[in-house]
């Protein structure tokens, strides 16, 4: 599918410009649990996140791969983001952990914990809202699942 590259590059720099966003997964009962995390973007707009695997959230994932994420809300500029949660593993998740902490220097104290993993997230929507503009702008963009 094909974007119009100055709004995705606009969405791409505003989700730049943060470190933290709410990322919401799905229980074994259905219950939506909502967590903040560190995250990371890539060039490819994927998210990365470390988590514990005894977090609530790692559990979900290992049922339920497909998550959501509120990336900021302050001046009322947002991106919601849905997307599909992988477990990386090997060389991809010692490069993804390389690549999280370039912007994310703080989890460093984490990466050597046995009880840590490390999550890819594909995008399948994103939409960006700029609530502080007349009119408002949004952007939406859709990716094949």
């Amino acid at each position: 599918m094909k974007h119009d590259e100055k709004q995705l590059a606009i969405t791409k720099a505003f989700i730049k410009e943060h470190r933290l966003a709410v990322l919401a997964t799905v229980n074994a009962d259905f219950l939506p649990e909502a967590a903040v995390v560190g995250f990371s973007i890539d060039e490819h707009l994927h998210l990365n996140f470390g988590t514990f695997r005894t977090s609530r959230k790692y559990q979900n994932l290992q049922k339920n791969p497909r998550v959501a994420f509120v990336i900021g809300w302050e001046k009322g500029k947002t991106v919601q983001y849905e997307g599909v949660a992988r477990e990386l593993e090997g060389k991809e998740r010692d490069e993804a952990i390389k690549e999280h902490l370039k912007s994310a220097p703080s989890a460093a104290k984490y990466v050597s914990d046995p009880d840590e993993t490390y999550f890819d997230v594909k995008p399948i929507y994103i939409k960006y809202s700029d609530l502080s503009s007349d009119p408002w702008e949004t952007f939406e963009f859709r990716f094949l699942d």
